[in-house]
């Protein structure tokens, strides 16, 4: 994975999850991604954006199924909640695909 990149796509891997949280003054927005593998297990990642684009705190994960994907996802936007409150809560968004030099893709992958 480039260091920059908090999830790499690859061929016959499929995005399954994109979810984005409200605005929190001074923090940024929080987010949550997942794709599906070629061995069919999920991949996730949940982090933070600072406003000027900077990701941080991220966090990585691997799961068998989409029942624990949604585990997962639910856990993280529950905690999120609890500390910011119910604006934070994260939402269905569009993922924006970039390569590792900031070149804007479309959303077709592969």
């Amino acid at each position: 994975m480039h260091p920059l990149a908090v999830m790499n796509i690859d061929k016959g891997e499929e995005i399954v999850a994109g979810f984005v949280s409200g605005h929190i003054p001074g923090t940024g927005r929080y987010k949550f991604v997942a794709k599906k593998k070629i061995n069919g297990k999920y991949e996730w990642a949940h982090f933070v954006e600072r406003d000027d684009g900077l990701k941080e705190n991220v966090y990585r994960g691997e799961v068998g199924n989409p029942e624990e994907l949604k585990l997962v996802f639910d856990i993280m936007n529950k905690t999120l909640k609890k500390i910011f409150g119910s604006h934070t809560e994260m939402k269905e968004g569009k993922p924006e695909f970039k390569s590792i030099t900031g070149k804007k893709f479309d959303d077709t992958i592969n």
